[in-house]
């Protein structure tokens, strides 16, 4: 027997592969598909349309003046008493080198200066006591050459005077006036008063000698001027010295140079440190910027001061914004460790890279250096 109708229409309808729901759900997907394509072509549109007017670089990460601290003498590390991640301010004690043996020769300078300077008073006091010794035997010799020159004077007036009587006396003793015994006393009285004249001739002689000398005395103050000279030339010596050697023990008390965040540490308590060695590094966590690499095809379109839009990979959900403040004036490939000379005369053609910096207020101090960043840079031409 055959069925009813509606038994046939639902027989045929599966076997048609017809049925309503079928239909709907080929509808419903056909919809989604729809769309789907539709919003695929909005965003190639939203994309083709950002790449027109931005440029994005994806080679980019945050930068920061990381500080080497170095020590600038040798020595033995007594403290160290911050650590990686610690915060640090201007002048705050990182690291503390064995002071005793600068202390040591810094009493040893003190000691010489203090030696100096007794030295030198003991010469200013010769000086002063040879100064007035001298002045007061210069000034007794002249007396006693002026003494010696008169009483020559005297001598001399005297042996004129028993000249003359000898030679009168001899004239009246020819002509037999005179006897010869007194022309005998007025010989003795000549060549009595000619012996004293000598004598007061070699007294002058001898006063001015002791003058010479007491003239050459003076000539010690002189040779103690030459060693005040000395001694203030070893002082300034030994001065410069003590200051190098407190420079020597201020050096060996290491501060921060900037407010900031120790990054790393490379010594501990008890280690030999020699000069130059590095530390610890530090770095401002407030002045960060981004160094980014831009194709030298985007550098016409950037300019200084343009607007930046920075995501890091670390916060995904945030957007920080910047401004260019410097565009590098030479590719990097400049500055490559190993230059690409092509001697061969193989030439392939890439596409080089300058340096750009993106100043950004990290207020919040979230970024930190060496992070992975993607800078955006609007074009304002288009």
């Amino acid at each position: 027997m055959d069925g009813s109708p509606a038994e046939k229409v639902a027989t045929i309808d599966y076997k048609s592969g017809t049925s309503p729901r079928r239909r709907a759900w080929r509808v419903l997907r056909m919809v989604f598909l729809g769309l789907a394509v539709i919003g695929g072509l909005l965003l190639l549109a939203d994309w083709a349309y950002k790449r027109y007017t931005n440029v994005y670089i994806d080679d980019a990460r945050i930068t920061a003046d990381v500080i080497s601290v170095s020590s600038r003498v040798s020595g033995w590390v007594t403290k160290l008493p911050v650590g990686e991640g610690d915060r640090v301010k201007a002048g705050q004690t990182l690291v503390s080198i064995d002071i005793r043996d600068a202390k040591l020769r810094l009493s040893e300078l003190d000691s010489r200066l203090r030696a100096i300077g007794a030295e030198r008073s003991r010469a200013l006091t010769e000086k002063t006591m040879i100064d007035r010794q001298t002045k007061s035997a210069q000034s007794v010799r002249r007396s006693q050459v002026r003494a010696a020159k008169a009483a020559l004077a005297g001598r001399k007036s005297d042996l004129n005077l028993a000249r003359t009587d000898f030679e009168r006396t001899k004239k009246l003793l020819n002509r037999k006036v005179v006897s010869r015994q007194r022309w005998e006393e007025r010989r003795n009285a000549f060549r009595k008063a000619e012996q004293s004249f000598q004598q007061a001739q070699a007294e002058v002689a001898a006063a001015t000698a002791s003058l010479i000398q007491a003239a050459a005395d003076r000539e010690q103050l002189l040779v103690l001027d030459r060693q005040l000279t000395m001694l203030t030339h070893r002082e300034a010596e030994v001065s410069a010295q003590r200051e190098r050697q407190l420079l020597n023990l201020s050096d060996r008390l290491i501060t921060s140079p900037v407010d900031g965040v120790v990054d790393k540490t490379f010594v501990n308590p008890s280690e030999f440190v020699s000069a130059g060695q590095r530390l610890l590094m530090v770095h401002d966590p407030k002045k960060i910027w981004v160094s980014a690499n831009v194709k030298e095809t985007d550098v016409r379109h950037i300019k200084i001061g343009s607007a930046v839009t920075v995501e890091v990979d670390a916060y995904p959900d945030k957007l920080f914004e910047g401004k260019i403040s410097k565009i590098g004036n030479a590719a990097t490939s400049e500055f490559a460790l190993l230059p690409t000379p092509n001697p061969s005369g193989n030439f392939t053609k890439v596409v080089q890279r300058i340096r750009i910096r993106v100043n950004l207020d990290n207020k919040d101090e979230l970024l930190r250096p060496g992070m992975m960043v993607e800078v955006n840079v609007g074009i304002d031409d288009r």
